[in-house]
């Protein structure tokens, strides 16, 4: 039962941040370039590089199973958002933005899976 208030509190924290990064980062970018999700875009990737570190970070400090519980599944579940993306991957497709759909779709596949990489690396650079 602890890892599941550990998952709640993280999940909690991880949506109401995704939330606040999406409104602002869509302020700022979205009314001035073409229709594309950048706030989605913008925590899926900020979210993966998060995972990655996270994990990496987690095992060379051998963190406590609930704090990793607490931060990867929790508030990196939270923060990230694959519902969202689709439904903008829709958004894009009915508005007959094909080219503007596909490059979404790839470069968030693409640099989600860089950016867990990334992530990772920066994590096994700290010094245990």
């Amino acid at each position: 039962m602890k890892e599941i208030i550990y998952i709640f509190i993280g999940g909690g924290m991880g949506s109401v941040t995704r939330y606040l990064t999406q409104i602002a980062v869509n302020e700022r970018l979205s009314p001035a370039l073409f229709p594309f999700p950048w706030g989605t875009f913008t925590v899926n990737i900020i979210g993966s590089l998060l995972i990655g570190f996270f994990y990496s970070f987690s095992e060379r400090f051998n963190l406590s199973f609930e704090l990793r519980l607490f931060l990867t599944v929790g508030f990196c579940g939270g923060f990230t958002t694959f519902s969202t993306l689709a439904n903008d991957s829709l958004s894009l497709l009915k508005g007959g933005f094909y080219g503007i759909f596909t490059f979404y779709v790839f470069i968030s596949i693409l640099l989600g899976l860089l950016a867990v990489l990334a992530g990772g690396y920066l994590g096994e650079q700290f010094k245990s």
